[in-house]
């Protein structure tokens, strides 16, 4: 059973995170885990939703029923889902390639918030991980730059592994599930 002092503390450090309580600051952190707009459920143009449509035809077959061709549109959106992640995953190596590094660096809109910076970085006791040098220089040759960039953005590589598994995981089950439909009406 908790103590008195200890409900207290409790209740203080609850209060201490909370979030933010300003208009401000609720809409700064708002946009804290926006990075690339894949965790947002893909939603097609009208041109793209042609595309989709022609590509689920072609998945359903010439006479396709109303349950295959539902599945055949799930696998075709899925596909176009898969296909924005691997755009984001080449628009990510080309940046790094340009600029030498995934992020930029801190843009200070004034020298209260640069020292600020400063004097946090230096107070904090926890190192920043280990990382390249985003201002050294990439190498010339064509091969090489790729490289470093590809090494250089790994880590957000990486995080862009799930929602890759995921697209190819949706568009694999409405697949398999076409497949399945398929046999049990010519099995009947």
């Amino acid at each position: 059973m908790a103590s008195q002092s200890q409900i207290a503390a409790n209740r203080q450090n609850a209060r201490k995170s909370t979030g933010p309580r300003s208009r401000g600051g609720k809409k700064r952190s708002s946009g804290n885990a926006l990075r690339h707009g894949l965790s947002i459920s893909f939603r097609a143009t009208a041109v793209q939703a042609k595309a989709i449509e022609k590509l689920a035809q072609q998945m359903a077959g010439p006479r396709p029923d109303r349950i295959a061709l539902g599945l055949a549109r799930a696998a075709a959106s899925a596909a176009f889902d898969l296909a924005r992640v691997r755009q984001v995953r080449t628009q990510l190596i080309k940046g790094v390639s340009a600029l030498g590094s995934v992020d930029p660096p801190p843009n200070f809109t004034s020298r209260r918030g640069g020292l600020d910076y400063l004097k946090l970085a230096l107070r904090s006791s926890v190192s920043p991980p280990a990382r390249s040098d985003p201002w050294a220089a990439m190498p010339s040759e064509e091969v090489a730059r790729d490289a470093e960039a590809v090494r250089r953005a790994l880590p957000e590589l990486a995080k862009l592994d799930r929602y890759e598994t995921r697209a190819i995981n949706r568009r694999d089950r409405a697949i398999r599930a076409m497949i399945s439909s398929w046999a049990w009406r010519n099995a009947i």
